[in-house]
């Protein structure tokens, strides 16, 4: 585990050669996430005039002194969270140097609101995680770090925020980063950097500060534009789901098939052999299409419409792959999922399953371990056979055991009607998630990672053979 900065590159002049970094923040209530954030665009002049207008009234409305503005009210954008005065729902936020371009997702530190760091760190590169100085790691610190051990981020920063509160003191500093850095090695967290600083000031952020003379690392802005990008999606093998097959019939295109979709990962090139998955028939690329022409070929993350040499039984859900390669596909699914409401999981229940753009009907199986944030520790249950009786509405303490409560990260099995690509998460990031859909009223219930995870590491995956024939004349 690394925890020094990687080393400084210059700047370009060239902005259109930067590249982009992908992160998310993360911290408990009231660590001064959106504050630190506010100071980012604020320093590195992102934000608009008229905003910085708004945000000034905002200010002096809140009682300001007239001599600042409230940075955090440049990222708390709903009304309902400058009331509260926490952030409760996730948003997106660019800003730029001459280095790179930064997508930054704000994700809410309240615990009720865990779910939601799902979603915003699922694409990111780096992880910001946030503790005050005076509190330390706390529960959720760990949650976070957990989650973020689970989404595969190759990269976490440990803001130890607020260090003005404390005098700017080494040894508060040192303990709490030591805390955390044991935390994150038994995580398998492979690369983590602690940054002392004051959001509220600017200590540390985008200039080193005068009152910490004993650190020598980076600030927060230079780890940011020096962090090592994320592996190349085009040096991984093609995933192509397809999301629309597009038929026109009219005069001038009656015979035109094409199948839309986004580049996952790699390249798909006009000639390539290709595979149909499930399906596994093959055929040749004759054709790619785009609005702005034809294409010779075409990489992650482009959108195009591809046209093969025959016409398959192609549909929404399918993917391309290289005809070459082994792909895993079928009904059995295994994975780590984040739950993500307070109906509990509820074994032999009736879902939807959503793998890239397919969505399928499954029956939840089993939950068979749970993870302990806390204490990093996996409880594991024997298999069933049968389907238990479990109230998905009681979310009291008391409830039955083997099931998933909200914000619960556990391993589950799922059945499924029809097969599906079952990428591995750990080395297909684009393709290897899922989600877990009410039936009866589409909501998420939970998002997940196919294939072996942070639960496996710590505690094996279970081998037992199993009859599944409880299964039968389930409909599945």
């Amino acid at each position: 585990m690394s925890t020094h900065a990687p080393e400084l590159v210059a700047p370009t002049d060239d902005h259109t050669q930067r590249d982009l970094l992908r992160l998310a923040t993360a911290g408990s209530v009231d660590d001064g996430k959106s504050t630190l954030i506010g100071r980012l665009l604020y320093d590195t002049k992102s934000v608009l005039a008229d905003q910085l207008s708004a945000v000034e009234r905002a200010t002096a409305a809140r009682g300001g002194d007239g001599t600042g503005v409230d940075l955090a009210l440049l990222t708390d954008g709903l009304r309902a969270e400058r009331e509260q005065g926490i952030t409760i729902d996730v948003a997106y936020r660019y800003f730029s140097t001459a280095r790179r371009a930064f997508v930054l997702a704000d994700t809410p530190g309240h615990v009720q609101y865990t779910r939601n760091m799902v979603t915003g760190a699922s694409t990111a590169e780096l992880a910001i995680v946030l503790v005050d100085a005076r509190k330390g790691v706390l529960e959720q610190t760990r949650r976070h770090a957990a989650l973020t051990a689970l989404l595969g981020v190759p990269h976490v920063v440990l803001a130890v925020n607020k260090m003005d509160l404390v005098g700017f003191d080494e040894a508060t500093f040192r303990s709490i980063a030591a805390e955390f850095t044991d935390y994150a090695r038994v995580l398998g967290l492979p690369d983590v950097t602690c940054v002392p600083l004051s959001a509220l000031d600017g200590d540390n952020v985008v200039d080193r500060s005068p009152r910490a003379p004993w650190y020598d690392g980076p600030t927060l802005l230079e780890l940011l534009e020096a962090v090592p990008v994320a592996r190349d999606a085009t040096a991984e093998p093609l995933r192509l789901p397809v999301q629309y097959v597009i038929r026109p019939r009219t005069p001038e295109h009656p015979d035109y098939r094409g199948y839309a979709g986004k580049v996952a990962s790699g390249v798909v090139r006009v000639g390539d052999e290709v595979r149909v998955l499930p399906s596994g028939r093959s055929s040749r690329v004759v054709g790619i299409d785009t609005f702005d022409g034809p294409l010779a070929a075409a990489e992650a993350p482009r959108s195009v419409t591809v046209r093969l040499a025959d016409d398959l039984d192609v549909a929404r859900g399918d993917v391309l792959v290289p005809a070459g390669e082994q792909v895993t596909t079928g009904q059995d699914l295994v994975g780590t999922v984040c739950w993500l409401t307070e109906r509990r999981s509820v074994s032999g229940a009736r879902v939807l399953v959503r793998v890239g753009t397919r969505t399928v009907r499954g029956l939840l199986r089993e939950v068979d371990a749970r993870l302990d944030v806390d204490t990093l520790t996996v409880e594991q249950w024997d298999p069933v056979d049968t389907v238990q009786t479990i109230d998905a509405t009681d979310t009291s303490t008391e409830a039955a055991p083997r099931s998933l409560g909200l914000n619960a990260i556990g391993r589950l099995r799922l059945r499924l009607a029809e097969p599906v690509v079952l990428d591995d998460y750990a080395t297909h990031r684009r393709t290897g998630g899922f989600l877990v859909v009410d039936p009866a009223d589409g909501s998420t219930l939970a998002a997940g990672l196919i294939g072996p995870t942070l639960l496996d590491r710590l505690v094996p995956v279970r081998a037992d053979e199993r009859d599944d024939d409880w299964l039968a004349g389930a409909g599945i």
